[in-house]
């Protein structure tokens, strides 16, 4: 840290900085006619810089503060707005688009109210909002989405480097993801098939405007979802001048151009690739992993009633084991992880892609979207008994491939009144699913093989409507909503009235600063496509017999209080009932208790009667940037808990009781800023070895491992779990470009984190497996403690030119 510091200092002394001030471009426009409103008052956010429009509609204000900024827009007759955040550089002019909506109760003069939070009618609670500044400077965040996401309420991590999102005791599986309108299957780098998790998120937020995270109370026009909605909005490349960003971190290397491509159509597109596999190599650990990705968009300006967007991004990754690893190795325990991980970890790659068009025509009261993509995700995974690098078919334990593949088509009306709104639409799908599964595997205490090759073709379909509206002067706001989905799978999902989702939420403002918030509703989820494209060995869809929507039913109430425009403290109460979840006929568990680790969830067969429940509540303190200052202070309650194969409810995976998160950063004079975040996880749940099936030899030379006792399911616990980040920035401010340098350490009093032992079978001097003397069928096996706790320090730099 030390070295960092004078680092800093020295380059400091040898760059000369000239006046800190920058220039703001931009227009404003009606969201309804979208013409160009003239003599609307401008000005940055916290400051009295700024102006008005001209005739033309349109803003310029020379003397910006540097950095991070957001315009705030004012008229009469319409609602006051804040924009998002935008860079402002000496070289980097931010051209910036503001929408003024009309607003009956401000026409008699214009009151100048910031409103950094947003709340609708639809989501009236459980939604929060995060800029690109935040983001970007987000402690232990590493840049990533998804990391920073675990600083909200109800949100639950494992410990370590992988960034599942838990919300609200659901599973990993139950996200659903979006780009401008788009709906993205695939998320994570190496993600696991059946969920959403991975090590590294794709979205490169160089890209980010805005992301706005939904834990329930979810749109009626968003669907297939249990827990959680995340809206990414992405930047408008700018229409004046080519701009470019590189970035290298310790993990991966960028660059991001943004332009002009015609006189109405801009673009801005990045790409990535990680260096991951020769550092893992220097370090000496046992796995190799490498990926690369691209992300664009392209807005064009048909006329002036209709826009078109173009957005694509994907991934290309692999993974290699490092058979070299323990070469000079001399600490027996790395020795015995290494070998356990070797043992364990398959050689696997990845690649997917979305592209997607969004085609929007703008009418006087109305908005209509027509919405097309399509999506493929690549996955295989090859594993050899110990490794065997002549590749034997009798040492082969896992041959998998698999692909999904999508085409989606959306179309929404939204008409906006006076104080009501009304949102229908309609969703077709085409799908294809396709999987060639060679594995061996541990069925009920004897080595089974598992064979199959598949591919479905799907025809998904779905109705969607929203109606809302305000009353008594905008204090009291009620939204209904309903969806019907299906699928042509089987008789039970083709029928659209078995997935009937409604949905109520209310909205109650005592004061200006005191409000209620609250919604029920059901939402309906499809099983992964690897439960619906499953065979078994008689070649036969098994897993078609019955299968159903999971079905989640939401209650959620609260109570919010705004202080001042920068501030809010809310309190929110849940309560999750889950039914029809798919339960493993093999193991005799849910798959709710699964999708925390690499692999694959859900290939297997299954019935549609598992049953669950989450609950708790959440309390939420947050404070906009104000002076420089800014945090989040979020704890949660929560009890996740599923049923067991005798029909009691027993702990989830996901329950770990009590999350707290408190992050903080200020903004320091000569920019400079830090900030910090501390995580406190409860332990979650886990299921205890069965060790005597576990040694046995023909069981540990598939599984390689330990082989889990599920008559004894979650049973055992893990203890707390704390970590603390720290980052620091520094920014320099020059003539034709800008250079931010910082330093982001994460878990920085090497906090361990529990894990279960690896079983591990003892050796002898030569290496060779050790027989139990009293029973030849059996290995002597140990335990090889896994649990780890390091400090993470990563240095990068990102320059804007």
């Amino acid at each position: 840290m030390k070295k960092f510091l004078v680092f800093i200092a020295i380059f400091q002394l040898v760059i000369i900085q000239a006046q800190d001030l920058g220039v703001i471009k931009g227009k404003v426009i009606d969201s309804k006619t979208r013409e160009l409103i003239p003599f609307v008052n401008v000005v940055i956010a916290g400051t009295q810089k700024g102006g008005t429009t001209n005739e033309s509609g349109e803003f310029i204000i020379k003397e910006s503060p540097l950095g991070y900024q957001q315009v705030q827009v004012s008229f009469v007759g319409y609602k006051t707005v804040v924009s998002e955040d935008y860079l402002v550089t000496k070289e980097k002019i931010p051209y910036i688009v503001i929408e003024l909506i009309e607003d009956a109760t401000q026409l008699a003069e214009v009151e100048v109210k910031t409103k950094l939070f947003k709340k609708t009618l639809e989501s009236p609670l459980s939604l929060q909002s995060l800029g690109v500044a935040e983001i970007e400077k987000n402690p232990g965040g590493n840049r990533d989405v998804l990391r920073v996401i675990q600083s909200f309420p109800g949100v639950a991590s494992n410990p370590g480097f992988r960034n599942d999102i838990i919300i609200r005791g659901g599973a990993t599986s139950e996200n659903k993801f979006y780009v401008d309108g788009i709906e993205v299957p695939v998320i994570n780098h190496f993600q696991t098939q059946g969920a959403t998790g991975g090590p590294v998120g794709i979205m490169n937020t160089d890209l980010i405007r805005k992301v706005d995270f939904y834990s329930s109370a979810f749109p009626a026009n968003r669907g297939n979802t249990l827990s959680s909605i995340i809206e990414f909005t992405q930047k408008t490349g700018s229409p004046n001048e080519l701009n470019a960003r590189a970035s290298l971190g310790t993990s991966d290397a960028g660059i991001t151009l943004d332009g002009p491509l015609g006189e109405n159509t801009t673009f801005i597109v990045s790409l990535r690739q990680s260096y991951l596999q020769f550092l893992f190599k220097l370090i000496k650990l046992p796995f190799l992993p490498t990926y690369n990705d691209f992300q664009f968009n392209i807005k064009t300006k048909l006329n002036d009633n209709s826009e078109l967007a173009i957005i694509g991004l994907g991934a290309i990754d692999d993974f290699k084991i490092n058979t070299e690893v323990n070469d000079g190795v001399t600490d027996v325990e790395t020795l015995k992880r290494n070998k356990v991980i070797l043992n364990t970890v398959p050689v696997n790659s990845q690649w997917n892609y979305t592209v997607g068009v969004n085609y929007k025509r703008f009418g006087e009261n109305s908005t209509q979207q027509f919405v097309f993509s399509r999506n493929e995700w690549k996955n295989k995974a090859v594993k050899y008994f110990l490794n065997d690098e002549q590749e034997r078919p009798e040492n082969l334990l896992l041959d998998y491939n698999s692909k999904e593949i999508e085409n989606k088509f959306r179309f929404e009306n939204t008409v906006k009144k006076d104080n009501y709104s009304f949102n229908i639409g309609a969703n077709l799908e085409l799908a294809n699913y396709s999987n060639n599964t060679f594995q061996k595997i541990v069925n009920t205490q004897n080595v089974a093989e598992k064979k199959f090759s598949s591919s479905v073709d799907f025809f998904k379909y779905g109705i969607f409507g929203q109606f809302s509206k305000s009353f008594f002067n905008n204090k009291l706001g009620i939204s209904l909503g309903f969806r019907f989905d299906g699928i042509d799978y089987n008789s039970e999902m083709k029928n659209l009235l078995n997935q009937f989702s409604p949905r109520i939420a209310a909205t109650y403002n005592f004061n200006e600063k005191w409000s209620w918030n609250s919604s029920l509703g059901i939402y309906n989820q499809l099983p992964s496509y690897t439960v619906l494209g499953f065979r078994n060995q008689a070649n036969e869809l098994v897993n078609k017999r019955g299968l159903k929507y999971i079905e989640s039913q939401h209650a959620v109430t609260g109570i919010e209080f705004r202080p001042n425009t920068t501030s809010k403290l809310t309190f929110e109460g849940f309560y999750k009932r889950y039914s029809d979840y798919p339960f493993s006929v093999r193991d005799q568990i849910s798959l709710a208790n699964l999708g925390a680790d690499f692999g694959v969830v859900g290939n297997e067969e299954v019935v549609s009667n598992s049953k669950g429940r989450a609950y708790g509540f959440e309390i939420l303190a947050q404070k906009k940037s104000y002076k420089g200052l800014y945090g989040i202070a979020a704890y949660t309650f929560v009890r996740s808990e599923f049923k067991n194969n005798l029909g009691r409810y027993i702990p989830s995976t996901w329950d770990n009781k009590h999350l707290l998160t408190i992050t903080a950063g200020k903004k320091l004079a000569k920019n400079w800023e830090v900030g910090t975040k501390f995580r406190l996880v409860g332990g979650r749940p886990y299921t205890p070895y069965d060790y005597n099936t576990s040694a046995v030899k023909a069981n540990y030379d598939v599984s390689n491992g330990g082989i889990l006792d599920f008559s004894r399911l979650n049973e055992e616990r893990y203890a707390t779990y704390t970590q603390l980040d720290i980052r620091v920035d520094k920014t320099w401010y020059l003539k034709r470009y800008s250079i931010n340098l910082y330093m982001d350490v994460q878990n920085v009093y090497a906090s361990s984190s529990d894990r279960q032992p690896f079983l591990l079978p003892q050796e002898d001097g030569n290496g060779q497996r050790l027989t139990d003397p009293s029973d030849s069928s059996r290995y002597l096996l140990e335990e090889v403690e896994s649990s780890s706790g390091r400090a993470i320090p990563r240095i990068g730099v990102i320059v804007d030119f």
